[in-house]
C-alpha cells in the first residue's frame, strides 16, 4: 500500500542559536556522537564510563567517587537526586529568584517534601545572611538552589552557603545547568553535597545527558533508601509503603550499582549521549575550566558593551549576572516578538524571550559553549541593530560592533 503522506529526510535550517540554550553543538561533539555503538558491558564501554566519571570529577573540582551521568535532559539529573534523597515530609528550603527555583519547588513537592521558599524580586539574588536566617527558622533537611537562572540571567553566589549548611546540618544541592563551564563552581571547596547540570549550555553539547556529582554524605542517605527486593524500599517500614515516592528509572542506588564495579543491570546506557558527554568534558578540560570561564566572561562583556552602545538597557543586578546570558529590557513601543521573528527569518539568529513576570519585557542573549566566539557576538549585535532600526528604534549604525571590538581589543 502506497503511503499517502510524504516524509522527507530531516534537513533542519541553519540557525545561530544565541538564546539561553540550547546552543549550536560543537562539531567535535557531533563527530563523537556519530561513532558506532559497543555493547554496554564491553570493556571498552565500561572504560569510557570510568573515564567520563574521572573527567567530570576534574570539571566539578571534586574527589566524589559518584560523579556520573543520568540519561535524560538536565531535569533528569534534578529528579534523580530529589527522588533518591527526599522522603515524604522532609523540610526543604528553596531560595527562588527566577523560574527554575520554582521548578525545584515543584519537583520537591512531587517527592512529597514540605517545601519552604523564600523569594527576591526577579533580577536580584540572595545574600548569605538571608538564607542562613531562613535555615535557622525552618531547620530544613536540604537547601535546594539554582546557581544560574536563565529566566532572569542572574547568578546566585554559592561560596558561603556550604559552610552555613554544614554548620546547621543541612544537605546542600545546586542546579548548575545554565552556569557550569562558564562561571566558577567548586564542589568540594564550597561543601556542595550534590550538583547536576546538562550539556546544552556552556558545555557545547546537545540536551540528553545530565552529569551529576554526589558527596559521601548524600550517598549515605541514598544507600539508606536502597532497593532490597522487588522494588520495595529498605525503609518502607518506617515511612509506610503507601506514602513513599518510588522511581525505578531515577533510583540513584541502582544507578550507582550500574556505574560501579559490580555493573548490575539497571538500564542500557545511552551510548551516543555518553560519547557526547565525554567529548564535552574532554574539550572543556583541554581548554582548561578557568580559561573557559574567562572566555565566557569576555564574550558576555562584549555583548553587554554592544547592547549599551545601542541605547538598550540591560536587565537586573549586573554585579550578579551570569557570564553567559544577558537580559535586555525591550524598549517601550517595540514589539519584542516581532524583533525576534525578524532576526530568525532574515538572519537565522535566535535570541530568547522570558517567562512569568518577565514575559514580553526582556530579551535574553546567550554566549555559551561553541557560540562563545567573537564572530557569533558580532554577527548577532549587527543583526539586532539592523532589525531595531527597521522597527523604529534608532541606533548609531555600527556603534554596537565598535563597542564590542573595544572589549576584544
Amino acid at each position: 500500500m502506497k503511503n499517502s503522506v510524504n516524509f522527507p529526510p530531516l534537513n533542519p535550517p541553519r540557525r545561530l542559536l544565541m538564546g539561553p540554550g540550547p546552543i549550536n553543538v560543537d562539531p567535535r561533539v557531533l563527530q563523537a556522537m556519530s561513532h558506532q555503538l559497543v555493547g554496554q558491558y564491553d570493556p571498552v564501554m565500561t572504560g569510557y564510563m570510568n573515564q567520563t566519571m574521572a573527567l567530570y570529577r576534574e570539571l566539578y573540582k571534586t574527589k566524589n567517587q559518584w560523579t556520573l551521568l543520568i540519561d535524560g535532559t538536565s531535569r533528569a539529573g534534578i529528579e534523580a537526586i530529589f527522588m533518591s534523597v527526599i522522603k515524604p515530609n522532609d523540610k526543604v528550603l528553596v531560595p527562588v529568584f527566577g523560574r527554575f527555583g520554582l521548578l525545584l519547588c515543584e519537583i520537591a513537592k512531587r517527592c512529597r517534601a514540605e517545601v519552604h521558599k523564600i523569594e527576591v524580586p526577579w533580577g536580584e539574588v540572595f545574600e548569605p545572611e538571608q538564607i542562613e536566617k531562613a535555615i535557622k527558622e525552618i531547620k530544613p533537611r536540604m537547601l535546594l538552589t539554582v546557581q544560574g537562572d536563565t529566566s532572569t540571567t542572574m547568578l546566585q553566589p554559592l561560596a558561603d552557603l556550604g559552610e552555613i549548611c554544614k554548620r546547621h546540618g543541612v544537605l546542600f544541592y545546586t542546579d548548575a545547568t545554565a552556569s557550569f563551564g562558564g562561571n566558577p563552581l567548586e564542589t568540594d571547596a564550597w561543601h556542595l553535597d550534590a550538583v547536576s547540570t546538562g550539556l546544552q549550555k556552556c558545555l557545547g553539547g546537545p540536551p540528553g545527558s545530565s552529569p551529576i556529582t554526589l558527596s559521601d554524605a548524600i550517598v549515605e542517605q541514598i544507600n539508606h533508601r536502597k532497593h532490597i527486593e522487588e522494588g520495595i524500599l529498605a525503609d518502607h517500614h518506617e515511612q509506610g509503603q503507601e506514602e513513599m515516592v518510588y522511581s525505578n528509572y531515577f533510583d540513584l542506588g541502582m544507578i550507582m550499582d550500574y556505574w560501579g564495579a559490580e555493573r548490575l543491570n539497571h538500564h542500557t546506557e545511552a551510548t551516543s549521549m555518553l560519547f557526547a558527554a565525554y567529548e564535552c568534558g574532554r574539550l572543556l578540560l583541554e581548554e582548561g575550566i578557568d580559561n573557559s570561564i574567562k572566555r565566557h566572561k569576555l564574550h558576555g562583556d562584549a555583548v553587554l558593551a554592544g547592547i549599551e552602545a545601542m541605547g538598550l538597557k540591560p536587565f537586573g543586578d549586573l554585579k550578579n549576572r551570569m557570564n553567559n546570558v544577558l537580559g535586555i529590557h525591550i524598549p517601550d513601543g517595540i514589539d519584542g516578538e516581532e524583533v525576534r521573528s525578524l532576526l530568525l527569518n532574515d538572519f537565522s539568529i535566535e535570541i530568547g524571550s522570558s517567562f512569568g513576570p518577565l514575559k514580553g519585557k526582556i530579551w535574553r542573549i546567550g554566549t555559551m559553549g561553541y557560540n562563545a566566539r567573537k564572530d557569533c557576538v558580532c554577527e548577532t549585535l549587527t543583526a539586532l541593530e539592523s532589525v531595531l532600526n527597521r522597527v523604529g528604534f534608532k541606533t548609531t549604525q555600527g556603534a554596537a560592533f565598535d563597542a564590542a571590538m573595544q572589549v576584544y581589543q
